[in-house]
């Protein structure tokens, strides 16, 4: 069985986190991942965090193309020709202005996905607007509603809306829109604003807001400390715990698991009321060391786990279990979270050196050795 993705050619010009996130799981799950990027500095990753670059660009090939030439905006169109996908994230108009734009493209390849990943999407007040991250997760009242109760708004080191609200969201897209092409023969504009993705993500704090009409402040929600039963506590070594028993069942068997049934008989209820449990709970968990807790709970069907360091989690037994960690350039990454058996996928290749693929590609699309030596000539790879 080949790749599900294989026969695929993905020609991506994003650049940064989102995209390239998005077009590593095309490529881990067998597309062809063409990258195209500035003939001097490339994508601006490899230069900002090299490490990051290798992680999210495994298993594509580089060509260089200047698009503001003429005659690297040239050659993307006969690319474009054999291409299942493109990708890009500028900000809206930019591929116009360039002669790339939707419309454009869609005349040489009918059945071409062309998806568009932006901070804001390529309609409304804000579609021009510079962001990152944080600013749209902002938008979307997700940094809101992250962090403690009565303390300030706290950063995730997980990148919410590039990672879930765009590049997941745009992955997804792209695959509905390739499915499409296929039965059709006619392809889409694939339209993701990242502030609308991360939006769409709001569904416990949206059914907060349908409940009680209004939402609750940070930290107090029912899934971000406003139960005892679902909550983080610190344990005697100062690492810290999650004990997830939201449903009773759960709740019980942590209770007996941990020698207090008579918690089990205590009402379990948000904000003050269930003030005074959490802090017999917490008082509980500072008995032991995170790792006891963990070898006590292990086998109790209670919802509870330990709150591991990056470096713990590339060590947890089930993610080696499962596959996850492989190794590129000689350091630890993560294989692709997707798992389908028969799918014959083997290990992405390391990241590619800016322009490594250049003349391959190009001589794959009909361009001879004097060719390429005259768009090199011209500034345009």
């Amino acid at each position: 069985m080949n790749p599900l993705l294989s026969g695929i050619r993905v020609l991506d010009l994003s650049r940064l986190l989102p995209g390239p996130f998005c077009t590593l799981y095309l490529a881990q799950l067998g597309a062809e991942v063409v990258k195209i990027e500035e003939p001097k500095g490339g994508d601006y990753t490899r230069s900002l965090s090299p490490e990051l670059f290798a992680l999210v660009n495994r298993g594509k090939k580089s060509v260089t193309l200047d698009l503001r030439k003429p005659e690297g905006a040239a050659v993307l169109k006969r690319l474009v020709g054999e291409a299942d996908v493109l990708i890009e994230s500028f900000r809206p108009g930019v591929m116009d202005k360039l002669g790339c734009g939707y419309d454009a493209l869609k005349a040489i390849n009918p059945r071409l996905v062309y998806a568009a990943l932006t901070g804001y999407g390529q309609t409304g007040p804000y579609r021009d607007r510079a962001g990152h991250d944080m600013n749209y997760c902002g938008y979307a009242g997700a940094l809101d509603q992250i962090g403690t109760a009565g303390g300030p708004p706290a950063l995730p080191n997980t990148q919410i809306a590039d990672l879930a609200g765009g590049a997941l969201t745009c992955a997804v897209g792209i695959l509905a829109a390739v499915v499409g092409a296929r039965a059709s023969g006619r392809g889409a504009l694939v339209d993701v604003g990242m502030m609308d993705g991360t939006l769409a993500l709001q569904v416990v704090a949206l059914a907060t807001l349908r409940t009680l009409g209004a939402g609750n402040p940070r930290g107090t929600d029912m899934l971000t400390g406003g139960l005892p039963n679902y909550s983080l506590y610190e344990c005697a070594d100062g690492k810290w715990f999650a004990l997830g028993a939201l449903e009773g069942k759960f709740w019980q068997n942590f209770c007996s698991a941990a020698g207090r049934p008579d918690l089990a008989r205590k009402p379990l209820a948000p904000g003050k009321a269930g003030a005074a449990l959490r802090d017999e709970v917490g008082a509980l968990f500072k008995t032991r060391t995170r790792d006891e807790w963990e070898t006590l709970l292990a086998d109790r069907d209670a919802c509870a786990s330990g709150i591991y360091t990056p470096e713990e989690a590339l060590r947890n037994p089930q993610a080696l279990a499962r596959g996850m960690v492989e190794t590129a350039n000689g350091k630890p990454a993560l294989a692709s979270p997707i798992k389908i058996p028969g799918d014959a996928r083997p290990p992405v290749a390391d990241a590619p050196a800016l322009g490594a693929d250049t003349l391959a590609v190009l001589s794959a699309a009909g361009l001879d050795g004097a060719a390429c030596e005259r768009l090199r000539a011209a500034g345009a790879i």
